[in-house]
């Protein structure tokens, strides 16, 4: 049996009411009231779709063997580089190892079940290890237009594999198509929409039936049999016209989480699948459609094994893990659409030197650290030497991954006079729970967040960005817990 082994959601933390845009724009554009209800899930200045796609596979696996991963697809119309692999920063910072296959899927914002039908495959055509797909967006609409208030960020991961899984896989349909509604050029920021009509009469409403149709007839389903239809449609209109014209009970189909996140983008059918998994029950049977230059259609049927798979992922708890973002300026500012002066540190060349990255790649993606196997001191970057003054020991190292073990709070202060567009800066030393310390900054919190002894979790962020290269340098940071298990 084929099928889902695994699945997570990830939703930012932040917040941005989508009346604050329109208070602060709706002078400019008044019928983007018809869009103002609700939040839109945004990424913090330190976050992209590579940094949310990490959080989204650590989800996914929790309690699995990362070497036993064989393929890492990476889905995203917002990849943050065009000539250097994306889904490689992903597969590192996972832990998965090197001698793995790795891809990355873009153009659509069905590249996210594009990517999913190509790790079912995988597995499929007789690859003993499980296929990781992860899909992210951090997509931009101009401000005051109706993308800029719909448009959400998040990620979702799913792990495909032939043992204990949760949600058979029973086949898919596709579509494929140039009907142009949405568009973004290679040297475009912002995305760009066709008529509102066009995308919603023709498109939205003829496609995804036809979608939904072509695979029903193919495996000869009825809709009724269907217990949840999950598909993208960001117009509560033809949401409504669809379902009506398919003869699809309310309850059958799954929310689209507009009011809690927005539309993720190629993350956002994954996104809606881990929400429907996480009440789904044995039996049932689950359509699952993408859209974007056409449709994918997958076919899954739950199975017994999910009433063992703890609920470890929901995405429940990522929407009402939030804080509020209040300032519409520091959202513009954080997404580079307002300029700002951040002093003379901010002037400093960042040049990343790719020949020490590479030397250093595992401690940097991977958080990988080293263990004496004579004595177990832990010590973080990796040494040759242990550092144990009572051992001594040279070159008896074996490595060990901190990205999931946590830690304690050792010191902190905050900073003013550093180059931050999210001021203060908040950095200190960090005690890994197993041994070892290390100096790192401090994300998703405030400075009253923080005390010395408090646990952090860790979390793979942006570090810098090189705007004189484009280039991104990534690194991990440490996030205040209320808990921190000590996974060995």
């Amino acid at each position: 049996m084929i099928g889902i082994c695994s699945y997570a959601g990830y939703i930012p933390r932040l917040r941005l009411n989508r009346m604050t845009i329109f208070s602060a724009m709706g002078w400019l554009n008044p019928a983007i009231i018809m869009n103002a209800a609700g939040d839109k899930a945004v990424a913090n200045n330190d976050e992209d779709s590579i940094t949310m796609a990490v959080s989204a596979g650590l989800k996914c696996l929790n309690c699995f063997d990362p070497a036993d991963i064989g393929t890492v697809y990476f889905a995203s119309t917002t990849a943050p580089f065009k000539e250097r692999q994306n889904a490689n920063i992903l597969a590192g910072a996972l832990a998965s190892g090197e001698e793995i296959r790795t891809a990355d899927f873009c153009g659509s914002v069905k590249s996210g079940t594009a990517a999913l039908l190509a790790a079912l495959e995988f597995v499929a055509a007789g690859n003993e290890n499980n296929a990781l797909a992860c899909a992210a967006d951090c997509r931009l609409g101009k401000v005051s237009s109706v993308q800029e208030m719909v448009f959400g960020d998040g990620a979702a991961a799913i792990m495909v594999g032939k043992d204990n899984v949760i949600a058979a896989y029973k086949g898919s349909y596709s579509i494929s198509c140039d009907f142009v509604d949405h568009l973004r050029g290679a040297n475009s920021k912002y995305d760009r929409q066709w008529e509102e009509r066009w995308i919603r009469d023709l498109g939205y409403e003829r496609i995804i039936p036809q979608a939904i149709e072509g695979i029903c007839k193919k495996y000869n389903l009825a809709l009724s049999d269907i217990n949840k239809v999950i598909y993208p449609c960001y117009y509560g209109g033809a949401r409504k016209k669809i379902n009506r014209s398919l003869g699809l009970d309310p309850a059958q189909v799954q929310d689209e989480l507009m009011m809690d996140a927005g539309d993720t983008g190629s993350a956002h059918p994954l996104l809606m699948l881990a929400k429907t998994l996480e009440d789904a029950s044995p039996g049932d049977k689950l359509l699952l459609i993408s859209y974007g230059n056409g449709c994918d259609a997958l076919y899954f049927e739950v199975t017994e094994e999910i009433t063992k798979y703890p609920n470890r992922n929901r995405v429940s708890d990522a929407i009402k893990n939030q804080a509020e973002l209040t300032n519409y300026l520091q959202y513009l500012t954080w997404r580079d659409m307002l300029p700002i002066e951040v002093g003379m540190r901010g002037e400093e060349d960042n040049l990343t030197r790719w020949s020490m990255v590479w030397r250093n790649r595992k401690a940097i993606l991977s958080f990988e650290g080293t263990r004496c196997q004579e004595c177990g001191t832990q010590q973080y970057p990796p040494q040759r030497v242990c550092v144990n003054p009572d051992c001594g020991a040279m070159d008896r190292m074996e490595p060990v991954v901190l990205a999931g073990k946590g830690g304690k709070i050792t010191s902190f202060t905050s900073d003013m006079l550093a180059a931050s567009t999210n001021p203060p800066a908040i950095y200190g030393n960090v005690d890994f729970n197993g041994g070892g310390r290390c100096m790192m900054d401090f994300t998703d919190c405030t400075l009253d967040d923080l005390q010395v002894g408090k646990p952090v979790n860790f979390s793979f962020r942006i570090k810098y960005i090189d705007t004189k290269r484009d280039t991104t340098f990534y690194f991990w940071k440490a996030v205040p817990s209320e808990e921190v298990p000590d996974n060995g």
